[in-house]
């Protein structure tokens, strides 16, 4: 919105054709989505605390944890009304990429919004049935991955349809270009290609692996949004490098043109989890809940698909994969051995929590582990 303006004023005044510059919209991104998640904070914690939208303590948990015992949830609320106002106002809202950004997470932030609501205001501790919530991930899941598959091969938006015809026209069997292959880190030029079917199938996970993996990380104050920021930021490296055709040339990593748009986003997210970092830091004002967890998750999975990072994302978002194998082994093994566990508690965070950690330990602890994982992910636009 903002660029349409400054475009139209640059004809007069050349200054504000600066504003073409992706990495100036992006810092503006940034600054303008924190200022608008400090600024709203306070007045969502005091209407959450009216509406006693608090947050229900495990007994059986930590015995730190029950003086959390309705503490406002569902602040990721406030996370996602900074992302998308800061996104909508420095982005180019031509592009095709920022718009399935968009639609993921608003998709995914309603999922969480109905399931924390069913919890916290009518008393039902299940929220919503597995089966009604990965119903819901799934068919949001689906639609974005099947537009993906064309919108990343295609040049433009233009081109997505006639990718389509094509496709359908050969019988299903025509192959996407190849910048739509699987790429394999610290290798030069090693792609699988994956076929329509295959790159829609692989998407769809790791959306929806990702966005559940961010909510099992979800536990303690302020342990999920600062690695959401910091892979967040570090995938904005990549969208800008694979969005552009000469450092992607240069750098070995496809040409994805309209990706390095996502900075924006990124740049937003990261100011916007910034700024509820201000109050979800030890001891937690408020907390993210389903709606700010499955959103963020979502987005960043969308994201590394765009910019076709699967694996990377798994390197950086090391935490959340072994949140979630955690939860796996333990539940698995719970019910193999009937009874028994690996864990003293999962997720892993709790686990720590019941050895005798503090809180504050542990989180701080994981967000130096995501910092190196991040700093390793980003190696690999060099080692190859």
């Amino acid at each position: 919105m903002l660029l349409w303006l400054a475009n139209l004023l640059s004809t007069e005044v050349r200054a504000f054709s600066a504003f073409n510059y992706i990495t100036l919209r992006s810092v503006l991104a940034c600054a303008t989505a924190m200022a608008i998640a400090l600024a709203i904070g306070p007045r969502m914690i005091r209407w959450l605390l009216d509406m006693k939208i608090g947050q229900a303590v495990r007994s059986d948990g930590p015995q730190s944890h029950l003086a959390k015992q309705g503490t406002p949830t569902m602040g990721g609320a406030m996370v996602l009304t900074a992302i998308a106002i800061s996104t909508l106002l420095w982005a180019d809202l031509s592009n095709r990429f920022v718009w399935v950004v968009l639609f993921v997470m608003v998709g995914y932030g309603a999922i969480g919004w109905v399931d924390d609501y069913r919890k916290v205001v009518h008393k039902n501790p299940k929220g919503m049935s597995a089966k009604e919530k990965l119903f819901w991930q799934a068919l949001i899941g689906i639609i974005a991955s099947t537009y993906l598959a064309f919108a990343v091969s295609a040049s433009s938006t233009s081109k997505i349809f006639e990718l389509i015809f094509a496709w359908v026209q050969s019988g299903f069997t025509k192959d996407l270009p190849s910048q739509a292959d699987l790429i394999v880190p610290f290798f030069k030029n090693v792609g699988y290609p994956l076929g329509v079917f295959g790159f829609i199938a692989l998407t769809w996970c790791v959306i929806v692996g990702t966005s559940n993996a961010v909510n099992l990380t979800d536990g303690l104050d302020g342990l999920a949004i600062m690695p959401v920021v910091m892979v967040g930021s570090a995938l904005a490296v990549f969208a800008y490098v694979v969005g552009r055709v000469d450092y992607s040339k240069y750098l070995l990593f496809p040409y994805i043109p309209g990706a390095a748009e996502l900075m924006v986003f990124c740049g937003a997210m990261a100011g916007a989890g910034l700024g509820f970092l201000w109050f979800n830091a030890h001891p937690a004002r408020v907390f993210m809940g389903d709606v700010g967890a499955l959103s963020l998750g979502a987005s960043l999975g969308t994201i590394a698909v765009i910019v076709r990072q699967e694996i990377v994302l798994v390197v950086m978002g090391g935490v959340f994969v072994a949140e979630t194998i955690s939860v796996m082994l333990q539940v698995g093994y719970f019910k193999y051995s009937k009874g028994k566990r690996i864990f003293r508690m999962a997720p892993l965070h709790h686990h720590f929590e019941l050895g005798g950690w503090h809180e504050n330990h542990v989180v701080i602890r994981l967000w130096i582990i995501t910092m190196f994982l991040v700093l390793a992910g980003l190696s690999t636009l060099k080692l190859r």
